[in-house]
């Protein structure tokens, strides 16, 4: 083997383990919002992030040069693109597992502060004296971000 080929091979191979750590780390979080478990996804929130970043940055590196996937060798490839498949396969679970656990957070918020705002308008009214009695001054705030 050449240099040139040992040291595609190489990043290739690195490639495929980055790709094959942030999956594993993708898939954890996605089983975790499944299970109901999101503080579970916060305790490795860093390590996902920083695995995001290097993978980011390695497949840019890939993208802007692919010469070198030229002259690695087929099976290294074929893990590759093997290892590419099931990252982007974990990762539109893992969208859309985060989307719904989004959407039911909002639905909860939403739905607490419509209860919170409807008690308090059963508040107002007349007293005894005829007068009418104050209400809770107290404002909430709806952010929509969740």
């Amino acid at each position: 083997m050449t240099a040139d080929v040992e040291t595609s091979t190489l990043r290739a191979r690195q490639l495929i383990n980055l790709t094959a750590a942030l999956t594993e780390r993708l898939a954890l979080e996605r089983d975790a919002f499944r299970a109901h478990r999101a503080q579970d996804v916060a305790v490795g929130m860093a390590e996902t992030q920083e695995l995001a970043n290097l993978y980011r940055r390695e497949s840019a590196q890939a993208k802007a040069a692919p010469a070198f996937l030229s002259v690695i060798p087929s099976d290294v490839r074929d893990d590759l693109i093997a290892a590419t498949q099931a990252f982007e396969a974990v990762l539109a679970e893992h969208a859309s597992t985060v989307d719904a656990a989004r959407q039911v957070s909002e639905g909860l918020v939403r739905t607490i502060a419509a209860e919170v705002a409807g008690a308090r308008a059963q508040g107002a009214g007349y007293g005894a004296s005829g007068r009418a009695t104050e209400g809770d001054g107290r404002a909430v705030a709806l952010n929509r971000k969740a």
